[in-house]
C-alpha cells in the first residue's frame, strides 16, 4: 500500500472517531477515504462497518446504566434488527460493484439529507419510563432501518433515533441507549455476513481502527472548542462531495 494511502486512511479513521464523538456521521469519512484509496465500493462499504464497530460498542457501554433496565424488553427489537441487517447485508453481497456504484450517489444524497435533518428529527422528551418494544408499526420501522443499516449504514443512527422516537416509549436518553444497543446488533450481523463473503479489506481496517480510537478520545477536546454545527457542516460537505464524485464517475 502506498504510504500516502495509509496516511489518508489513518487520518480518515481519526476524523471519523472525532466527528462521531461530537455530531455523528463518521461513516461518510471512512467510506470516502477507502473509495479515494481505490477500494471497490462494496468492499469500502463493508470495511467501513468494521471500522465503525468499536465505536458502537463503546457508545453502548456508556449507556449501560440505562440499558440494564430494559434490555430484556428490547430482545424482540434486537431479533428484528438482526433479521433486517442480515437481509440488507445479503442484498449488498448479491450486487456486483457496478450495480452498487450506480446506487451509491443516491444513497449518499439520501444519507446526507437525513444527517442534515438530524437535529429536527430528535424525539421530544417524554415522561421517563421503561422503553418498551412497542407496536407492530414500530417493529416494521425497525426492520426497515436495520435492512438499510446492513446494506449501507450511513445515517442509520439518525434514522433509527427518529423512528424509535415515534414508535417507542421512554425519554431521549433511553431511546438513544436503545438505538446504540440495536446498532451493535445490526453492525455485528452485517460484519459476520461481510466476513463470510470475503469483502473486508483487513489491512485498511487495521490502519483505520487505531485512528478512530484516537479520534474518539480527541472528540472530547474538539467538542469543547469547535461548535457542533461546524462539525455537522463539515460532515455534510463530505457527504455531498462524495455524492457528486460518484455521480461524475457514473
Amino acid at each position: 500500500m502506498p504510504i500516502l494511502d495509509a496516511v489518508l486512511l489513518f487520518l480518515a479513521g481519526f476524523l471519523s472517531g472525532a466527528v462521531n464523538a461530537v455530531a455523528g456521521g463518521g461513516t461518510f469519512l471512512t467510506f470516502g477515504a477507502m473509495t479515494l484509496a481505490g477500494l471497490p465500493p462494496i468492499v469500502a462499504n463493508a470495511t467501513s462497518s468494521v471500522t465503525q464497530f468499536p465505536g458502537y460498542i463503546t457508545s453502548t457501554l456508556a449507556y449501560w446504566h440505562d440499558i440494564k433496565h430494559f434490555w430484556r424488553g428490547a430482545l424482540l427489537l434486537s431479533l428484528i434488527s438482526a433479521l433486517g441487517a442480515l437481509s440488507g447485508a445479503l442484498i449488498l453481497l448479491g450486487l456486483d460493484n457496478p450495480s452498487f456504484r450506480a446506487l451509491v450517489p443516491w444513497l449518499l444524497v439520501a444519507a446526507t439529507a437525513l444527517f442534515a435533518a438530524g437535529p429536527w428529527l430528535k424525539p421530544a422528551p417524554k415522561p421517563e419510563h421503561e422503553a418498551a418494544v412497542g407496536s407492530l408499526v414500530g417493529s416494521l420501522a425497525q426492520f426497515a432501518t436495520a435492512v438499510y443499516g446492513g446494506f449501507f449504514g450511513a445515517g442509520m443512527g439518525v434514522m433509527m433515533l427518529a423512528t424509535l422516537g415515534l414508535t417507542q416509549s421512554g425519554d431521549y436518553h433511553r431511546l438513544n441507549a436503545l438505538k446504540n444497543m440495536l446498532a451493535v446488533v445490526i453492525a455485528a450481523v452485517a460484519i459476520l455476513v461481510f466476513v463470510s463473503g470475503g469483502v473486508i479489506a483487513w489491512l485498511q481496517a487495521i490502519i483505520m481502527i487505531p485512528g478512530g480510537a484516537l479520534g474518539g478520545y480527541a472528540g472530547v477536546w474538539i467538542a469543547r472548542r469547535v461548535p457542533q454545527n461546524a462539525v455537522r457542516g463539515f460532515v455534510i460537505a463530505v457527504g455531498l462531495f462524495l455524492a457528486f464524485y460518484y455521480f461524475d464517475k457514473g
